[in-house]
């Protein structure tokens, strides 16, 4: 009788550990005191809980083909399936006669001819090693959830840092401080604003950029990779939510969430619809229900506004564009305000930014000399490591201690160098933007139109006899500017 030798590893692992040959070595024997005649010897190296068993599935390729009946010689059960999913498949070659299914250490034959008790004994086979794979799946599982709960990474370590093996044997995580260095400047680079992420990849790869682990240099996907990953802040992405990791930082907290905020804003793409525009289409919602407000045009140019009713709760009540852009308007000339009370509010916002500015001087201050002793540090350390003045865990610890130190300074000297416009030139913008908002929205174009009412107002708001408008801090204050109070908080 013609035979086939099934050996199987699950991973690379077991297959350098020398198991296949051992099997091929056991069942090559048991075959020559069969008188089988061997025809083909599968080694295979795959997971027999996979969906898609490639290798396997050319095995039994091979018995379909045959002319002849096919012994399938495996060491045991568990080498040819671990599941009941392949039964059928296997079943069906043996009740037609080409498949003989011989499992060495259980004794056990199976073939078109085998009883019940025969039968059953290969279904426990494959319910057992079915149930070793659910159990390992638990434990792997369990074993997972802890080490989330220890804030430990169970994953190939992000781009900047590096796995390694502490001299307890236990798996860990340290920052590649010559990756790590790009990494920062990646952060740096974005959170100026000026950059996009193939402008901030060029800048990389111009200064000699850190090769990734899979060897891939810098490119528009690795820095979006780099600038949304949490794991440099200290947080590590657990199927989207953020948990703790108990790691060294590269980056301060304050660094990701404001590269975060410039990304969001390069990334909001304008509404776009197929129809005639309506200027206040996704800006109100239903008083009664919340619902959607929406906008319609009759006779080819007048403009109404009603709530959808997709919950069936209100009534049609209709208000045209005029109306609501009536109250809209008396709220713009509401917070008009007078040249004494612009002069005024300029003068106190003035005074509290010169205050300020001597407050956040001294940390500035503080924060460039605790950078320079820092830098300092890390050079001398860096010379001692060379010549051997000091062990390479100290110098790790050390090293780390110092890169947080440097990252926490660096971070305050940006903030205060990265300020932009200072207060009384937003307040003055704003004051002004208040005094002529009827003006300004008046020779505005559609989308502008769009965009300063999103910017002004908020909770927009259609009942069944008014319309309600809320303006936006600090527009609200501005009508009750006769009380200094309010406008001074």
């Amino acid at each position: 009788m013609k035979a086939i030798i099934f050996a199987r590893v699950s991973s690379k692992e077991q297959e350098d550990g020398q198991s296949i040959p051992a099997q091929v070595r056991r069942l090559t024997e048991y075959a020559l005191r069969k008188n089988f005649t061997i025809t083909e010897t599968f080694q295979i190296t795959e997971s027999s809980t996979k969906e898609t068993r490639k290798q396997f599935d050319s095995v039994i390729a091979y018995v379909q083909k045959s002319k002849e009946p096919i012994a399938l010689i495996t060491d045991t059960v568990d080498r040819l399936q671990r599941t009941f999913r392949e039964t059928p498949l296997l079943d069906e070659l043996r009740r037609q006669g080409k498949l003989e299914m011989h499992f060495l250490r259980e004794s056990l034959i199976i073939n078109k001819s085998s009883n019940s008790a025969q039968l059953i004994q290969w279904d426990m086979g494959v319910l057992v090693s079915s149930s070793y794979v659910r159990q390992m799946s638990d434990n792997v599982r369990r074993s997972q959830e802890q080490c989330i709960k220890n804030g430990q990474w169970i994953s190939r370590a992000p781009y900047g840092y590096q796995n390694v093996s502490l001299p307890s044997g236990q798996k860990s995580i340290i920052i590649n401080e010559e990756q790590a260095h790009f990494v920062r400047m990646a952060f740096e680079l974005y959170v100026t604003g000026a950059y996009s992420y193939q402008t901030v990849a060029d800048v990389l790869q111009k200064n000699g950029f850190a090769l990734t682990g899979r060897g891939k240099s810098a490119t528009d996907r690795t820095i979006e990779l780099i600038l949304n990953n949490p794991f440099y802040m200290g947080m590590m992405n657990i199927n989207g939510e953020l948990r703790p990791h108990k790691y060294d930082s590269i980056i301060s907290e304050w660094m990701f969430r404001e590269v975060q905020t410039i990304i969001d804003k390069h990334h909001k793409k304008p509404v776009q619809y197929a129809r005639k525009p309506i200027l206040l289409r996704g800006l109100m919602r239903c008083s009664h229900c919340d619902g959607t407000v929406s906008g319609y045009i009759k006779k080819g140019k007048y403009v109404y506004y009603s709530c959808h009713n997709s919950r069936r709760k209100c009534k049609k009540k209709c208000f045209t564009e005029t109306e609501i852009m009536d109250v809209i308007m008396s709220h713009f000339r509401s917070i008009q305000l007078t040249n004494k009370e612009i002069t005024e509010i300029g003068d106190y916002v003035e005074q509290t930014e010169l205050r300020d500015q001597t407050t956040m001087q001294s940390l500035y201050d503080a924060a460039t000399r605790r950078l320079s002793v820092v830098t300092e540090r890390i050079s001398r350390l860096i010379d001692m490591y060379a010549d051997g003045l000091i062990q390479p865990d100290a110098y790790r610890l050390k090293l780390n201690e110092y890169e947080r130190e440097r990252s926490e300074a660096t971070c305050i000297v940006q903030s205060h160098s990265a300020g932009g416009k200072t207060e009384r030139v937003a307040a003055e913008e704003i004051l002004k933007l208040a005094q002529h908002a009827e003006e300004i929205y008046e020779s505005s174009s559609f989308e502008e139109k769009r965009q300063l009412l999103g910017f002004m107002f908020s909770n927009f708001r259609l009942g069944s006899e008014k319309i309600d408008v809320e303006l936006r801090f600090p527009f609200s204050t501005m009508p009750k500017l006769q009380d200094q109070h309010i406008w001074r908080d």
